[in-house]
Formats: C-alpha cells, sequence, structure tokens
C-alpha cells in the first residue's frame, strides 16, 4: 500500500507523540523508584531504631527483674539451692509482672458497668462485650464462652 505524504505525515506525527508519551513514562518510573529506594532507606532505619528501642526495653525490664530477685539465680549451677527443672518460681515472677491476670477483675468490672454510648450501634457495643468478655473470661475455654454467648 502507498502511503500519501499526508498520510505519512501523521503517521510520524503519532510515533513522535508515543516516543515523547514513552520517555515522559519512563522519567515518571524512574522518578518512583528514587522515592521507593528512599522509602526503603527510611524503612530500613525505622527498623533499626525500633531494634534498638527493643533491646533497650528488654535490657531495662531484665535489669528490673533482677533487682526483684527473680533471676538472681539463673544459671547459676553452684548454687544447690536453685533447680533448672521446676521453671515455677521464675513463671510465677514473671507473670506477676507482666502478666495481666491481675486485670481480670478489672475486665469484669467494665464488663457490667459497660453501657451504650449516644451514638454507638449494637453491633460496636456487641463487638466491644465480646472483647471484655474474651478478657474478663480468658481461662475459661472458648467453647463455653460461646455457648454462654448463644
Amino acid at each position: 500500500m502507498v502511503k500519501t505524504r499526508s498520510q505519512a505525515t501523521m503517521a510520524d506525527s503519532g510515533n513522535a507523540e508515543l516516543l515523547a508519551l514513552l520517555a515522559e513514562m519512563k522519567k515518571s518510573m524512574e522518578i518512583e523508584q528514587e522515592e521507593m529506594r528512599i522509602g526503603q532507606e527510611e524503612m530500613k532505619k525505622r527498623m533499626e531504631k525500633g531494634q534498638d528501642e527493643m533491646r533497650v526495653h528488654v535490657e531495662t525490664q531484665v535489669e528490673g527483674i533482677k533487682k526483684r530477685g527473680a533471676c538472681q539465680h539463673i544459671g547459676s549451677s553452684r548454687n544447690p539451692r536453685w533447680n533448672l527443672t521446676d521453671l515455677t518460681p521464675i513463671e510465677r515472677a514473671l507473670e506477676s509482672l507482666f502478666g495481666d491476670s491481675h486485670l481480670t477483675q478489672f475486665y469484669r468490672t467494665e464488663l457490667k458497668t459497660r453501657r451504650q454510648k449516644p451514638g454507638e450501634s449494637l453491633q460496636v457495643l456487641a463487638t466491644d462485650e465480646e472483647r471484655l468478655m474474651s478478657l474478663a473470661y480468658a481461662e475459661c475455654p472458648l467453647d463455653i464462652q460461646e455457648s454462654l454467648a448463644a
């Protein structure tokens, strides 16, 4: 097929537009890749900072336990009073320091006094009551909780 001069000119201008569009897309992708690289670097810095904060937190907690005497003899094979097969005292000490068993009564009171707030939907109220129920009666098996809720 033979093209006329006007058809050839239109095709060339169409190709030029496509090339310009491709160049613009390439530039846009390069900019987005640079933004992604910067974002990844920022995320890496945040993760490192979070790890440092977590390490400091754990070290602080361990130091607090040591001060309270819960870990006074851990790893001390020279102490005959320490029984490494019975970790119950350590478990109890850690539970009393970091556990939420002391919150059971608080959650039960919250559950008893929970009322629907103005403008609050019944669905939100029910969801919050289910959350409080699972916290207040955490020792109760899930199937029993569900049968009581039904």
